[in-house]
């Protein structure tokens, strides 16, 4: 039973079935390892809760669990056609040039070359530019360093997109920032 100060989101989430459950979590983050971690711990008393057993999980996760995370997401500048969540959260390219697009998929390529998987960042809040400053800067890291990034930054990632599925439910989410 959910208290009257649990989010009615979280709520929400934590009366699913299991197979949807997993289902809305593999929707935040591909890696069927930390979906297994949060719906093993389920439910959550809080959104805290909820975000502290996603960090726990992602710590835990391997190369393995982090490229089946990274498969997940499309490259910078080319949101998933009819995903809102990705064109949400790569906003931040909209209004970029042709330039800064061209330049974009370049970098996203040598990225993908040097270290066998899409750059990723969490892009919500970020402009194109500085995407591809950061994109730039990462390509320079030795692939250990790199892993870890983009752990952290997948880990950034999944709790703005957790944020939302525990959050206020609304008709339409699409508009959000």
């Amino acid at each position: 039973m959910t208290s009257t100060s649990t989010p009615e989101g979280l709520a929400r989430f934590n009366g699913l079935e299991e197979l949807a459950a997993r289902a809305a979590l593999l929707d935040a983050c591909a890696a069927t390892a930390w979906a297994d971690r949060l719906l093993a711990t389920r439910p959550y008393a809080t959104a805290e809760d909820l975000y502290a057993a996603s960090d726990a999980a992602m710590a835990e996760l391997t190369a393995a669990d982090l490229a089946e995370a990274m498969a997940g997401h499309p490259p910078i500048g080319r949101p998933k056609p009819g995903d809102p969540t990705s064109a949400r959260e790569q906003r931040g390219m909209d209004g970029a040039s042709e330039e800064l697009r061209a330049e974009m998929l370049e970098l996203n390529l040598a990225y993908q070359d040097r270290f066998g998987h899409v750059f990723l960042i969490c892009a919500t809040g970020r402009t194109g530019e500085q995407m591809r400053d950061a994109l730039r800067e990462r390509l320079g890291n030795p692939p250990e360093r790199e892993r870890e990034i983009v752990r952290t930054e997948l880990g950034k990632i999944n709790r703005i997109r957790l944020a939302r599925l525990a959050g206020p439910v609304e008709e339409d989410r699409t508009q959000e920032v």
